[in-house]
Parts: structure tokens; sequence; C-alpha cells
């Protein structure tokens, strides 16, 4: 069997390589990919990890804008697996997006091959597993997508590149983490925090005097905002989730759950090492881990103690992100200014308010948007949405503005493709929420304490806004985007905080054009696993 499978991954490779070549394609990068059962101990205590070719974090996916990238992953785990990848957009592809909303799980045995295009993409981002709390137990790691070099960057080369996935980690197995809220409880306190899969002290970044590099910090944690530092140094900020900004400088950063930034370093200090530091936001207490900046000709190791960074300040890290700016001058991943889109002079075609709530359903803790908590189907929305098999999802069943009362349901919003939304989070809780679209990217035109009104408009940025594909609320506060819908498909809305996005705080959107062309949306590949009420349909 195994040798069968590896001739078909050849011949598939040759039959695409030839295409290629012959059609003038995008250039095509290929993976293979194990995932299995491994121990780790990011903490010092064994865990049962989830690896990817035997490493945790998995491998860096390098890309370059327009790839195509070709993913083989053989599951070798004892239950069904999904990646997903978090802000890469899928065009016109939603089949390829690695959420159960729209994909089967790869069952134990058996592998399945993503087809992915990095479209008009640059930057950083990262793919994770999305079922069953996986994402507790690693599985995660970093894509970086690469300018052409037709299209310049708008900063020098820097002399070294670094991925930081940093986050909150639990001691705990994620099957035990799982049960925890299957029975109707929250999570507890995350023990510790990571970097790069270890703990303190345990990981070392290595520069050269004078020379400046670039960090991709990325929160792959599961319940907390963290903030990024490095002793003695500035952050010089230089792209947001796809996003070329302002050249602005830092002392730190907030990353929020599944942000991702760019950040230049320059090695300016005399030599020996430094502090890395991440430490939790908004939480108490505070936890801190660190790594080593080294320099190569140091003179001696770390000393001291990590410098300290904010807390609980929520206006110090409001403050910070109305600071983000998009460098309207650069080329984004195409030649033309990311300033040529001139958001703020579209008319809006629609207004959402989605208001997130913790109810207790049942005896149980669940979470909510709109007062609807997700329930999971047996059957992937995409293919009840193809197959037209009725009674999988409710269309509808979510409305654009917030309700009384809390139920479950697995609730899908309408939009029609091509409309221009504005958004509006409302954050009614105590607790910091991060909100994701995928498929998207959008907009952030205005963030403030108290309740949006539309009069909160009149303090909306409408000219040089960052766009990005995740967006913090903090407590008691709201935060409006604006938001092109221009990719059709069924798109998962969800919280990145990972608790309530299990617990239900999530919903689905189908972006829908009638024209049915292919222009508009991709057809259902080759490949497809059918599960549930799917089994038994035959695409054309």
């Amino acid at each position: 069997m195994g040798e069968q499978r590896l001739k078909a991954s050849s011949f598939l490779v040759s039959v695409l390589l030839v295409f290629q070549l012959v059609n003038g394609e995008d250039p095509y990068r290929f993976f293979t990919w194990n995932v299995s059962y491994g121990d780790i101990y990011p903490l010092g205590v064994k865990q049962q990890g989830i690896l990817i070719n035997g490493q945790f974090p998995g491998p860096l996916i390098e890309s370059v804008t327009n790839d195509n990238l070709v993913i083989n992953v053989f599951n070798s785990l004892d239950e069904p697996f999904l990646l997903s990848w978090n802000g890469i957009m899928q065009r016109r592809n939603s089949w390829q997006d690695g959420v159960f909303g729209t994909n089967c799980p790869i069952q134990p045995g058996r592998n399945f091959t993503y087809h992915l295009q990095v479209k008009d993409q640059i930057g950083s981002f990262f793919y994770f597993p999305s079922l069953a709390f996986h994402k507790a137990a690693g599985g995660y790691g970093g894509i970086k997508i690469a300018s052409r070099s037709v299209i310049p960057v708008p900063f020098p080369p820097p002399a070294g590149d670094y991925t930081v996935l940093a986050g909150d980690w639990f001691k705990q197995n994620h099957t035990d983490l799982k049960a925890i809220l299957d029975n109707g409880h929250d999570l507890p306190f995350p023990d510790g925090l990571l970097i790069n899969g270890r703990g303190s002290s345990a990981f070392t970044f290595n520069v050269e005097q004078g020379k400046t590099y670039r960090f991709r910090v990325s929160n792959v944690g599961l319940t907390t905002s963290i903030n990024f530092r490095i002793q003695g140094h500035k952050l010089v900020l230089v792209e947001v989730e796809g996003t070329h900004s302002l050249q602005n400088t830092y002392d730190s950063i907030d990353v929020h759950l599944g942000q991702s930034y760019s950040v230049l370093v320059t090695a300016d200090q005399p030599p020996k090492d430094y502090y890395i530091v991440v430490s939790t936001r908004f939480t108490s207490p505070v936890l801190t881990t660190t790594s080593a900046l080294h320099y190569s000709n140091s003179a001696g190791g770390l000393d001291g103690t990590p410098p300290g960074g904010p807390t609980t300040q929520i206006d110090w890290s409001i403050n910070q992100a109305r600071s983000l700016r998009r460098n309207s001058t650069a080329s984004g991943p195409r030649p033309n200014p990311q300033g040529s889109y001139h958001y703020g002079m579209i008319n809006t075609t629609r207004t959402i308010r989605l208001v997130n709530s913790a109810p207790v359903i049942d005896g149980k803790q669940r979470y909510a948007v709109n007062s609807v908590s997700f329930i999971t189907p047996d059957t992937p929305l995409k293919l009840a949405d193809y197959f037209k098999i009725s009674g999988v999802y409710s269309l509808g069943g979510i409305q654009d503005y917030p309700t009384g009362g809390a139920n479950l349901r697995t609730a899908v919003m309408p939009a029609d493709f091509r409309g221009f939304v504005e958004v509006v989070f409302e954050n009614p809780e105590d607790t910091v929420q991060s909100w994701h679209v995928d498929g998207h990217h959008f907009f952030v035109v205005g963030m403030d304490g108290g309740q949006w009104s539309a009069a909160s408009r009149n303090g909306y940025n409408l000219r040089d806004t960052i766009s990005r594909v995740t967006v913090q609320v903090y407590p008691k506060s709201w935060t409006a985007i604006y938001m092109p819908l221009d990719n059709v498909g069924m798109w998962n809305v969800r919280s990145e905080n990972w608790a309530r996005q299990y617990l239900g705080q999530q919903f689905y959107l189908r972006v829908y054009s009638p024209a049915n062309s292919w222009r508009d949306e991709a057809p259902i590949p080759h490949n497809v696993i059918l599960c549930g009420q799917a089994v038994g349909h035959h695409q054309p």
C-alpha cells in the first residue's frame, strides 16, 4: 500500500510539473507530512504531543506570492484530523480551508492532499489543527509568503528571518482539556508560555553586530493575549498579517490570539546576550517566558532579570492598536500601492453587529455570538450546500444584530458576493476577545470603549487603517471593520480563544454568487473526502 501511494504521489508530481512548464503557471511547491503522536516536554512534563514529520512545532512553509502549495498529509493518529491555514485567503477555494464546515476529517491511516494557492498574498501566517482541541497538543507551524522579485519591499533585505510561534500552554493533555470543556466547565489558568515549542531560556536566536533581522511573531496560544519584547532593542513594525505597515517603532507589541506581526530588530547594542520576553496580558498572575538574542561576538551570557512589560493596562494596548497604519505608498503582493484601494469611499451595503456572550445552556458552559452557540453537524456545511442536502444547517439561523436568549444551532449567515459590509464586534464581557474571518481581509476602521452607536462612525479611520485577518475587541468595548465580500465560499467566523470557539462562539458566512461559474468559485476537488450525509453522493 505504501509503495502504491508513493508511486501515485510521484506520478502526480510529474503531471503537475509538466502542466506547469507547458502552461507557464505559477510555481508549485510540494510537501509530504506525516502527522503522529510523540512525547514532548515543553514545560518539563512529559506530554503526548502532535508532531509533523517528527517536529514540534511543525515544518515552516516558505513560499512566494501566487505559489501553488501541494501538501500531502498522512494521518498517523488514532483519531480524525484536519489542518487549517490561519490567514491564507483560499481565493475561490473554501474547499481547502481545513475546518469542519468545509472539509471532512482525514481518517486514521489515511491521507489527504491540500491544493492551496497563496494568491495575491504576502506576509506572516501559521497553520494549526482545527478539530477535537488538537491545537492544545501542538501540530502548528509557521507560514512565510515572500514578495515576488519584481515587487519592491519597503525595507532592505534583512540579514536573517526568524519565525516566533508563541502562546500559552497547559501541562494537561489535549484529551483532558477537551473533557473539561465537554463536561461544561471552563479551562483552568494556563501553566506557562512557549516560544517555538519550548519553555524559558531554551531557545536562542543568533545575530551579528550591526545587522538587522526580521522577527515574525504569531500568537498560537489557546486563551491568552501576549506581549513581545527584546531587552535593550527597539521593534520596528513592518508587516501585519499580509499588509506592509507604517514603520512605527515600539518597545514592545501586544499580539492577541491568532494574530501575526513582523518587526525589524537591529543588533546595535554592546555584544552580549539579551532576553527575548513573552508575557501574558490582562491576566493575574502574569506568566512570562524567555529566549535569548545571542550576538555572535558576545562578551557574556544573559544576566539580570528580564525586562518587564505592560500587564493589565487596556488603554496602553488600545492606543498601540490605533497607531497601526498601512504603508499606503508601498506595493503589496501586486505592484500597485496599498493605498490605491480607497476603502473609505465605498458605500457599505450592510451593517452586521456581533455580540459575544457566555451563556449556560442545559447546565453547561457554552459561548455564543448573537445568542447562537454553534453546534457541529455530521456533515460539512460546504458539502451539504454543494449536494443540496437539507437539514444540515440553518441558513439565516444567526441574525445581523444581537437578540435575547441563547440557543444551540448550526448557524450560517447568508451574504452576497461583492457586497461591502460593516461589521461591529461588541464585547460586553470583562475579558478581551479575538475574532478571525476565514477567506477575507478586512479594514479595522475603529475601536473604543463603551457601546457602539451610529455616531461612533464619526471617529472611523477611513484613510489609512491597517488591513488584517484577526482583530481584538477589548473588555466592554467595540471594534468596527469594513470587509469586502470578494471570495465566494463557506467561511468560518470564529473566536480565536479556542475554548470559546470549541464551545460555540463561531458561525459560518456563506458568500454566494448566483452565476455558478468557475470564475467565481473553483470546482469541487477530485479528491474530496465524503462523510456524514454526503456519503454516496458523487461530484460531476
